[in-house]
């Protein structure tokens, strides 16, 4: 009796895992086939975009207005491709960071003024501030750059003309805290517990006006906790909230200092898609 049961559950085991390792190969295949439609989607995406470029060289006022109307579209449509892409790679752990030793005051420093203008032609006061000049130490300049264009991007969509964003840089023990403030709209305190949660929006009052696809700030977590770090949200509805990012300070041995590459234009258009002529 008991090699009966024994042999049962060995089958049983084995039919089991067959059956896991079929979903497996499933999920894998559903998840190539997202990553390759989303990839010709940008592509085509991307030759529709820069083709409105050059035409909006060689139009009139009244069309270069629908010219302009179509990038911010195309802006927007790449920006939730980049998204979803993010997050699939990120889901499926095919992200790597690409770690240098760098000053992370001038990184965070260089985006902020890089999007000021966008910021301000909205109305909106931008500040800068550091109790710090210099930070050497490793983190991925790309990620780096996507946390920070999300969290200004949210800012200044949630904030009224006439409001204010403050960037600040602290440093605590062995970590550096970069702060994203706003006075703008702020978030329930019941919402705020599904803030990070990938696909899930706030819809409430004036930020569901907005829209959005749920990611941004999921990716932001994500991005921040593959470098060890952690991020955290404190909100008064009606009153603007507060992003803290808590980053280690760690150097990565026998690497040297690399003069930080330019800031991605394109991509910070693409992040402030949803703000820029939104006045």
């Amino acid at each position: 009796m008991l090699y009966v049961i024994l042999g049962t559950l060995i089958i049983s085991i084995f039919y089991l895992w067959k059956k896991i390792k079929k979903l497996e190969r499933r999920d894998r295949v559903k998840t190539e086939f997202f990553m390759n439609i989303t990839h010709d989607m940008r592509n085509h995406l991307n030759i529709i975009l820069n083709t409105s470029k050059l035409i909006g060289l060689k139009v009139d006022k009244n069309l270069n207005d629908r010219i302009i109307a179509l990038n911010q579209s195309s802006y927007g449509l790449l920006k939730l491709i980049n998204n979803l892409i993010d997050m699939t790679k990120v889901e499926n752990e095919f992200y790597s960071l690409n770690l240098e030793n760098h000053n992370i005051v001038d990184a965070v420093e260089e985006i902020v003024q890089s999007v000021s203008c966008f910021i301000k032609d909205k109305g909106i006061d931008i500040i800068f501030d550091t109790e710090i000049e210099e930070k050497i130490m490793a983190f991925d300049k790309e990620k780096i750059e996507r946390i920070m264009l999300n969290l200004l991007s949210n800012g200044a969509k949630f904030t009224p003309s006439g409001g204010r964003i403050e960037v600040n840089i602290y440093e605590k023990s062995s970590e550096i805290l970069i702060s994203v403030k706003d006075n703008g709209v702020g978030i329930e305190k019941e919402k705020q517990k599904y803030i990070f949660e990938r696909y899930k929006q706030v819809k409430e009052g004036e930020v569901y006006e907005y829209g959005g696809s749920g990611i941004g700030l999921s990716l932001v977590k994500s991005f921040v906790e593959m470098h060890g770090g952690r991020v955290t949200l404190c909100s008064d509805y009606g009153r603007g909230s507060e992003f803290l990012i808590s980053l280690p300070c760690k150097i990565i041995n026998n690497e040297e200092c690399r003069n930080i590459n330019n800031f991605n234009v394109e991509m910070a258009k693409v992040e402030f898609s949803e703000v820029i002529n939104k006045s």
